[in-house]
């Protein structure tokens, strides 16, 4: 399914589009068209599903087509300032092309953080991410704007639980409007999260996302890369190794072409699909692939789910995914009807923490390949360690700026 079929705002398809999301993974199919409705939820969802656009994507939509100024009017908590900066991360590029305001709100900066959060927090932003403790140290101060609030989140209900954040929670929820709509997201149901659900939740309906694993016939490899090795990594694979039928995904349509060029010129038997690709053109491309004319295939995630073909030998990754979910999908496209396969996944420096999450969700991590002397020296594969990091998205700085994000160009 593609995000065009929501009916989404046509300035929110363009941070999707720019953000190199294709089709909607499980839990966006399910989760999205509630939100829209209006129905409170209760979601079991493991980071690195797609829950985090799951919930942004429906909230920017409504909030684009009846937003009040000067006012918090989403309100998302969290367990950990790193769950804070991803989702804030994730939805600057998902709103670049819109006027809607954000800030993460967490602890551990200096005085000046403090007091941009509490200019935010004091004139009004769309939305909020915040975490529990530091959000109750400005509701102390009497100046949030929370009267208000249409839409509250609780994403990782059960770690916040666990962390003993249950009554800055309600505390919180005490300062809010009693009609909103209210998302719970958990990646498991204990009582305790059921419990805290009959309190705040208004006749929910519950949604189940169990992600799936990978056949245990495919070979799954990786490289640690400097963003520039790719390219020459990748010629230097595909001349070393003797695979008949290889498909190679790539996260935007940008580095479908450039990749499907580069290796035009090295002469391989290649060509590409995306999405500015008509019906008819995917058909012809799909046709020669399928029938081996075709060797190698350059694709974004749009190929992840329900590609028919069942003899590919070899996946690679020349980007890493966005979500557990896009990985296994993707690499699911090899090792069909009772064969053997192999993917190999290339990891830059900046992807590190992102195929991190996805090692997670795996529960054991993928073998790292070392990379050919003649490439010269490659990065150390060290991801920022947290016990379970959320959102899909890369981690490290930013998401602390309060934002308006209208009328810019695109990256």
């Amino acid at each position: 399914m593609t995000f065009k079929e929501f009916g989404l705002n046509e300035s929110l398809l363009e941070g999707i589009d720019a953000s190199g999301y294709e089709n909607a993974t499980p839990v966006q199919e399910q989760v999205i068209p509630l939100i829209l409705s209006g129905k409170d939820i209760i979601a079991s969802a493991q980071t690195g599903t797609g829950k985090t656009a799951a919930f942004l994507l429906p909230i920017i939509h409504k909030l684009l087509a009846s937003r009040i100024e000067d006012q918090v009017n989403a309100l998302v908590i969290v367990p950990t300032r790193e769950l804070a900066v991803q989702i804030a991360q994730n939805l600057e590029g998902l709103s670049y092309f819109t006027p809607i305001s954000s800030i993460a709100v967490y602890g551990g900066g200096d005085g000046s953080s403090f007091n941009n959060e509490k200019q935010a927090l004091s004139k009004g932003a769309d939305i909020v991410i915040c975490t529990p403790g530091r959000m109750i140290a400005h509701l102390n101060m009497g100046y949030v704007k929370l009267k208000g609030l249409h839409y509250l989140v609780l994403d990782e209900a059960d770690r916040m639980l666990d962390m003993g954040f249950y009554d800055d929670i309600m505390k919180i929820i005490s300062y809010l409007p009693p009609v909103r709509q209210n998302l719970l997201f958990s990646a498991t149901m204990p009582m305790k999260i059921r419990d805290l659900a009959r309190k705040i939740l208004h006749e929910p309906a519950e949604i189940n996302i169990a992600i799936s694993k990978p056949p245990a016939r495919i070979v799954q490899n990786a490289f640690i890369v400097y963003e520039a090795q790719k390219i020459p990594l990748i010629k230097w694979l595909l001349k070393s190794t003797n695979f008949k039928s290889i498909l190679i995904f790539c996260s935007k349509k940008h580095n479908v072409k450039q990749l499907t060029m580069e290796l035009k010129r090295s002469r391989f038997n290649v060509k590409e699909i995306h999405s500015d690709l008509d019906q008819n053109g995917r058909e012809e491309v799909l046709l020669e692939f399928k029938s081996r004319r075709l060797q190698i295939l350059v694709a974004t995630d749009i190929l992840s789910r329900g590609i028919d073909i069942d003899n590919i030998d070899l996946v690679i990754n020349y980007d890493v995914p966005n979500d557990g979910e896009d990985y296994i999908h993707r690499i699911g496209r090899t090792a069909r009807a009772e064969t053997d396969g192999v993917a190999y996944t290339f990891i830059s420096e900046k992807e590190q923490n992102k195929f991190r999450v996805i090692e997670d969700l795996l529960g054991s991590p993928v073998t790292k390949v070392p990379v050919p002397e003649q490439f010269g020296p490659s990065p150390e594969y060290n991801p920022r360690k947290s016990r379970r990091p959320g959102g899909g998205g890369s981690g490290g700085g930013g998401g602390r700026k309060f934002s308006h994000q209208g009328g810019r160009g695109r990256h």
